[in-house]
């Protein structure tokens, strides 16, 4: 049996661009017992009108990773510098390997942007090995008709995006071993996972509650099980959507800075001077300057902004530094470090892993 490690609470949210309000559910910086994952944003779900001009993220970079973006409800339209495009709606699963640089946009598409709606949606970054981190950038779309689902006892399913499951294999193709599944529990059933021994694994509860183990776990909280053990036992007290990492742990050094995560300092110095000489691409409006951040800084300096540097905001996630490009119109970051906010613990334990605090600004 893999034991229940920790039970991490959902920190407080934050947008993305204009389309994504998101709440990051886990960070290399926090987890690092998840390796190969690095985070998970989980946006929404939230209810856009109807509107003219398409709301979402404009032309970022990204270095040294992947993302798979999983959307539940809603569309997204992408669009990047390697000439990749295409359109995911509800169901859908898209990948990008980011690799050696690209600069990518994410937009809801025109449709949903003129009726409106709800959009939800997951995106997790896994991080690719050193041998494979400057490999060509690609995309693999992968449709919700493409994606197997298992239909177990009692109505649970799963959908096997990624890896394999009781002998399913998933459509994704990876770098490194990667399980990921969806699973759905009606209220009052369970579902019995065996998991490959040695990898790490989290349980992400999307909506609905469950014991994990016989650990409670609450929409909107992650459940980190130990790398030893095989068995999961999930129980549903409530219709339950769980997302499940699962994946061998990549054993090197984590150096990562905004958009880009690689081994060292040097090639993340070499990750800014590329993508602000242009060699990632030019479809984004580039501050003009070129400097790398200094040796003697910080990588994950909070809300320190620097001439020509895309600079990780205060209290959000590396992913929201798309934020503090020259163009976004919300405040200014300013250097606030971190503050220890105490939450009332009415579970008699420690969900959060840190006595129960929360990043606040």
């Amino acid at each position: 049996m893999k034991n229940v490690l920790r039970i991490h609470s959902q920190p407080e949210g934050h947008w993305v661009g204009d389309g994504f309000p998101v709440h990051t559910v886990l960070d290399y910086g926090r987890h690092p017992e998840l390796s190969p994952f690095l985070l998970l944003d989980h946006a929404g779900p939230a209810d856009f009108p109807a509107a003219q001009r398409p709301r979402g993220v404009g032309w970022h970079p990204h270095r040294g990773f992947e993302t798979v973006t999983v959307v539940l409800d809603g569309e997204v339209d992408h669009e990047d510098t390697a000439g990749n495009g295409g359109r995911i709606g509800r169901g859908d699963v898209q990948w990008m390997t980011a690799g050696s640089g690209l600069l990518h946009k994410e937009m809801h598409s025109p449709e949903f942007t003129r009726r409106g709606g709800q959009f939800h949606a997951l995106q997790l970054w896994v991080n690719l090995p050193a041998k494979s981190k400057m490999t060509a950038p690609k995309y693999q779309t992968l449709l919700a008709r493409d994606i197997p689902s298992l239909n177990l006892t009692g109505g649970v399913s799963v959908r096997v995006i990624a890896g394999e499951f009781r002998g399913v294999k998933g459509p994704a193709s990876t770098f490194t071993p990667v399980d990921l599944l969806e699973l759905r529990i009606p209220a009052g059933r369970d579902a019995d996972l065996a998991l490959r021994a040695g990898f790490s694994t989290g349980l992400y509860v999307v909506k609905g509650a469950i014991s994990v183990n016989r650990e409670t776990a609450r929409e909107g909280e992650l459940v980190v099980l130990d790398r030893a053990g095989s068995d999961v036992a999930v129980e549903a007290s409530a219709d339950a959507l769980v997302f499940v990492m699962s994946g061998q742990p990549i054993d090197e050094p984590v150096a990562g800075s905004g958009p880009f995560v690689m081994n060292t300092r040097q090639e993340l110095e070499k990750a800014y001077a590329d993508f602000h000489s242009g060699r990632m691409g030019r479809n984004w409006a580039q501050p003009p300057h070129k400097t790398a951040p200094s040796s003697g800084s910080s990588a994950s300096s909070c809300g320190q902004r620097r001439p020509g540097l895309l600079a990780t905001p205060c209290c959000s996630s590396a992913s929201a530094m798309v934020r503090t490009a020259a163009r976004w119109p919300g405040p200014t970051p300013r250097s606030c470090g971190i503050r220890r906010v105490q939450l009332p613990n009415t579970s008699g334990r420690d969900r959060s892993g840190r006595r129960g605090s929360r990043r606040a600004c």
